[in-house]
């Protein structure tokens, strides 16, 4: 059978760098000119196969789909990290990093095989029609939601401003399915969230790394301290992706008065940076401790291995992620990006921590709804007086004439979402730790 090759112009247009770029230039050595003959030969291939595949499929291609898809083939054979975006998946890429995307305002999670809402965002189509946590999404524009991860909810409840979506939800008191139509809005994602625990220890949370994440950081963080006297420090970075880079390195600086953060190296010398500490960082006075997990990722690891190094505070949980690279967004002419890997990123005592991740100081395990007086009666064995059987009850009433300590402290006003993180933390094993070696910490230095 004789086939016959049916060239178009980006082919075309191949093929005339390949004449153009095949005079060799006097500084090549042999081997690079072999190299890139080579590539010339494999390029050629590709645009044969193509014009192939066009003119014999069993059904009519889309030739720009077959392309992307042999761009992204090319990109995921390098790493996990480098990907061809398409231009939908940049436009979604930079929507995010900047703190805001099109949806209905909800954190989900996948729990017990179930599509669980997390939290409603306050000011958001969510809240504003009821939806509360622990609801149950059964169906998304009426397709099941059994089996679905949550990336792909996350995908079918985003859209553009302005349209509709319908979802069936199942409550616990409610004996059917409810059904709420949302249009969906710009909603802000807050990268920082930040409350007091008790005696003026600030829990702060970074769930990722977005363009103004340290602006909210420190605004957060001093709106706490106009409302009450901090003595130390929780920075929570647990089941954090990651982000950009100089945020990651900018929230390091403010928990640093000095030296090294992080630095970089690539293949090209542009590609090798150094980031150090400025003087003047603002939370460098207070204790603090950093939570950790298997989420927590590339820039996390950064701000993680930063203070680590620099002993500047204890890291707390499970052994982090493991990813020491760093990705570059290369914008392409028709609107769609490469996420390309350009280097490694090293702690400040020069350990890489690709694919070994960072070993928490303290590691303990993550146990869900693990309350204090819950972990106290774990187990057959009483290990206190009120565990005992026949024990004496405590019927004494408070002596009039001893005044209680005075209350030096205003109460913090919550949000409703703050009081179910709140709530949430005071059941969450790992930060009731770091809590105790913070109480601690404040009891020696009082001593």
């Amino acid at each position: 059978m004789k086939i016959r090759l049916k060239l178009h112009p980006p082919f075309l247009l191949i093929l005339i760098l390949i004449c153009i770029f095949s005079t060799p230039a006097v500084s090549q050595t042999e081997e690079d000119l072999q190299a890139r003959e080579e590539t010339y030969r494999k390029l050629e291939l590709f645009s044969n196969v193509l014009s192939i595949i066009q003119e014999n499929y069993v059904e009519e291609i889309d030739t720009n789909r077959a392309i992307e898809g042999a761009i992204n083939g090319m990109l995921l054979s390098l790493d996990p990290h480098s990907a061809y975006l398409s231009p939908e998946n940049f436009g979604e890429l930079q929507e995010e990093t900047q703190g805001s995307f099109t949806g209905i305002g909800i954190e989900i999670t996948v729990k017990n095989g179930k599509l669980t809402i997390v939290s409603p965002i306050e000011d958001t189509p969510a809240n504003d029609a009821g939806l509360q946590a622990i609801d149950i999404i059964v169906k998304i524009d009426g397709q099941w939601t059994e089996d679905i991860s949550a990336l792909e909810a996350i995908k079918k409840l985003r859209g553009p401003k302005g349209s509709e979506v319908t979802i069936s939800v199942q409550r616990q008191g409610w004996e059917d399915l409810r059904d709420f139509t949302l249009v969906r809005d710009v909603i802000p994602v807050e990268s920082v969230r930040a409350l007091f625990l008790e005696n003026g220890i600030a829990y702060t949370r970074i769930t990722n790394f977005q363009s103004h994440t340290t602006e909210e950081y420190l605004k957060s963080f001093k709106d706490l301290q106009r409302s009450r006297k901090i003595t130390s420090v929780i920075l929570d970075l647990r089941n954090n992706p990651g982000g950009l880079l100089n945020q990651a390195v900018s929230i390091a600086d403010l928990f640093l008065e000095s030296g090294l953060i992080v630095y970089t190296k690539g293949r090209n010398r542009e590609q090798n940076m150094v980031f150090q500490a400025e003087k003047g960082g603002t939370v460098t006075e207070f204790p603090l401790i950093v939570l950790v997990n298997e989420g927590s990722a590339s820039a996390s690891e950064i701000v993680a291995g930063a203070i680590q190094d620099q002993k500047r505070g204890l890291i707390l949980g499970t052994r982090t992620f493991g990813k020491g690279s760093v990705q570059t967004i290369v914008p392409l002419q028709d609107g769609s990006g490469l996420r390309m890997t350009t280097a490694r990123y090293f702690t400040p005592s020069g350990r890489s921590i690709q694919a070994k991740g960072i070993i928490p100081d303290v590691e303990i395990a993550f146990v869900p709804n693990s309350s204090p007086d819950e972990q106290e009666t774990n187990g057959s064995i009483p290990t206190r007086e009120k565990d005992l059987p026949n024990h004496f009850e405590n019927n004494s009433s408070v002596n009039s004439s001893v005044p209680p300590p005075p209350d030096t402290e205003t109460q913090q006003e919550l949000t409703p979402q703050e009081s179910i993180m709140l709530s949430r933390l005071r059941q969450d094993n790992q930060v009731q730790t770091a809590l105790s070696i913070l109480k601690g910490v404040s009891l020696l230095n009082k001593k």
